[in-house]
Formats: structure tokens, sequence, C-alpha cells
């Protein structure tokens, strides 16, 4: 394996074969940030051009959920004073259905806390999937936790195209981070999504203590159930998780990290997503000419993202497409 070089990987993911872990990871050993960066992006040139795969969110219920994920503000083990409350009236749920198709977004999304929603709530969301459909151009997509397959057929049914559900990090360090669900329940809902025929949309977040290792198994893992979709959040500790106090990795580490996910996950959209809003101008430019070709814009959750407009400006100093 140390006689692998970077072109070698390179050449390898151009023709769609990603580099196994250990590989990624004596890369990460071997090369300089920009010469990672450099051949991630030819990576990502040659397989999906220069056109940004954009999506947005709406948070259609907030808070109490029963889950005790250590990173999140949701969580009703932990009092993070975030706002909460039911779903969101159907006339806020179109209101954002017609800002983003206006503006051009690709994707949306209704995402809600909880472990999973109830079937009769999913009815109810699969009236406002339905008038989303036929009001607007939008690629619609759902993220409803741990749902059986009767409740995911019904969201295909009224339209919904791709179901996210995060792995969030490997399936050896999700166990430090959560004790209410396990990484093999993440990858039941995710293969019950693909056989009622939704794409999958799986990522996770870094900087939650996790090793490089990690990260790109968790990559791995969520490009071989199948994933079109890599969400990357950085980890943005929120006061009263059990995260609170986490060190912040630094900006060349998440700049690193993409690029060698590149290379583990060369056919799936890499995205932007959460805690971006806290890297220099600099280090989002080196990510989206890194192995970068997704973004989740405008706000995030229980967090503010960046906005509409400054997204704009980095997708064009960047050389892509909205």
């Amino acid at each position: 394996m140390p006689d692998t070089t970077l072109h070698d990987i390179e050449t390898r993911c151009i023709k769609g074969e990603g580099a196994s872990i250990e590989e990624a990871l004596d890369l990460d050993r071997r090369y300089a940030t920009d010469e990672l960066c450099d051949a991630a992006d030819r990576v990502r040139i040659a397989l999906h051009g220069n056109r940004i795969d954009t999506c947005s969110i709406a948070n259609a219920r907030s808070g109490r959920c029963t889950e005790d994920c250590a990173w999140c503000a949701q969580s009703r083990h932990f009092a993070t004073g975030i706002a909460e409350y039911d779903i969101i009236p159907r006339e806020e749920m179109l209101r954002a259905v017609r800002l983003n198709d206006d503006n051009g977004v690709h994707r949306f999304s209704l995402v809600t806390s909880g472990r999973k929603v109830s079937r009769r709530d999913i009815s109810r969301f699969c009236e406002y999937y339905k008038e989303a459909a036929a009001t607007s151009s939008l690629y619609l997509c759902a993220s409803m936790g741990l749902l059986d397959r009767e409740s995911l057929q019904a969201l295909k049914d009224a339209g919904v195209r791709r179901y996210h559900c995060n792995l969030e990090s490997s399936s050896e360090f999700f166990p430090k981070l959560c004790s209410t669900h396990t990484h093999a329940d993440k990858l039941r809902t995710i293969a019950l999504a693909r056989e009622v025929g939704m794409e999958v949309c799986s990522g996770g977040i870094i900087g939650m203590g996790e090793s490089m290792r990690d990260r790109l198994l968790m990559a791995q893992e969520a490009s071989r159930a199948g994933a079109v979709s890599i969400p990357i959040n950085i980890l943005h500790p929120i006061p009263g998780t059990p995260l609170q106090h986490t060190e912040l990795i630094s900006e060349e580490e998440v700049i690193r990290s993409v690029a060698l996910m590149r290379f583990v996950a060369p056919k799936c959209v890499l995205r932007f997503a959460g805690g971006r809003a806290r890297l220099s101008k600099e280090s989002m430019r080196r990510i989206m000419r890194g192995g970068m070709n997704g973004a989740l814009i405008g706000d995030l959750l229980t967090t503010v993202g960046n906005t509409l407009a400054d997204d704009r400006r980095l997708f064009s100093d960047t050389g892509f497409e909205m």
C-alpha cells in the first residue's frame, strides 16, 4: 500500500472506484493539503462537472425529541432553550416552498424532530407534499426519523423522491454519541427507503471527538448503504448539550476531511451543510475546490446558515453553476 500514490488513487476514483479507508488514511499522512484538494477537485470535475447541487430545509417540528443524541439541541434530555412547536402550519410550509422555488433551489425537505413521525402525522405531511408537488418545480425530500415501510411508501406516493437519514458518524463511534437508537436502526430505515423507490441522502457531523478514520468510515458506510448524497456538517457546540465544550477542529482538518471523503465516495454528492458559517472565506473556497459539489443553503434547524446571496457568491467565485 505505501507504493500507492495520490495519482493512482485519483485515476481509480475517476473510474468510479473509491479508495479504501487505509489508503485514504495513508494519503492523509503523506500529502500536503493543497495536493489532496487539487486531486479531489479533479475527481469531482470528472465525475460531476461544475454544477452545484443545492437543497434547503424547513424545520417542520421542533424540540421535545425522546432521543439522547449528544450533539442535538432538540433532545428533551438537554436544556438548550430552543423554540418548541408541533407541525408547522400549511401556509408556512408553502411560503418556504415558494421562496426556494423562486430562488432556483433544486431540492427541498421538511425535517422533523423525534425518533419518528406517527402514521397519523405522516398523513398530514403527505397532504403538504402533494400541494408542494402541485405548485412548485422542487425536487421533494423528507427527513422524518426511523420510519417504517408503510410510512415511507406513503411519502413516496405523495411526491417525495429522496429520504434523508444521517448516519451521523461511523458505526464504531456512534454508540458514544447516542444510546436510544443504533447505527443499525438507521441502516434499516435507509434500506426501506430504497426498497420503496426513494433515493437516499445520508451523512453526518465531523468534529464530535471522532478520528479521521471514523469520518472516512461514515462516508464509506453511507455510500455502501446506497446514499447518493452525503451531507457534511461541522459540529456547532450548543450550550446545554453533552458536546457543548467540545474543542473545535481546525479549518485545515475540515478541508482535509472533505478531500479524503471524495476519494472514499467518489460517485456521491458531498454536500456542504451545517456549521460552515464559522469558516473563513478562504477555507470555504478551498473546500468547494477540494471535492465538495453540493450545499444545504439557508437557515439550518436550530443554527443559522449562510445567506442565499453569500452562497451564490461562493459558488460563482469557485466556478460552479447553481
